[in-house]
């Protein structure tokens, strides 16, 4: 092999090793994502970063709640807001607190394939939550 094409390919998967670098999530962070509702008619999303100092695995960031179902008719509404999980008992199990458009509200949910639990917020009844946390 001519020593200009290894030099050559050598450079191109070093470039490529220093563009994948470059997009590493940060440690301690994750994606959230769920679906609420009883016909899961509300997509939840978020970025979380580790915000515990202890190992009980503490994470928080911002969060959208999207209407994803048929009966909007001025467009989807949304909701924003702040999440604060908690993971216990080997990951096993959630907790969470959230304020979504100034309403307090928890979650607490029991690994399964997903997290499945229930979302109650102040006012409002009880509703499943399906989360993903990535």
């Amino acid at each position: 092999m001519p020593r200009t094409t290894w030099r050559n390919g050598g450079a191109a998967l070093l470039g490529a090793v220093a563009l994948c670098l470059c997009h590493v999530p940060p440690l301690g962070a994750m994606e959230i994502l769920g679906q609420a509702g009883v016909l899961g008619e509300w997509e939840l999303t978020g970025h979380l970063t580790e915000s515990g100092p202890d190992a009980r695995k503490q994470f928080s960031g911002p969060l959208k709640m999207k209407h994803v179902g048929i009966c909007a008719q001025d467009g989807p509404e949304e909701r924003a807001g702040e999440i604060r999980l908690q993971l216990t008992g080997a990951d096993s199990q959630v907790t969470a607190e959230l304020v979504l458009d100034g309403a307090p509200c928890t979650y607490s949910a029991r690994k399964t394939h997903n997290y499945e639990g229930t979302l109650s917020c102040e006012g409002r009844a009880p509703v499943p939550l399906l989360v993903w946390l990535k």
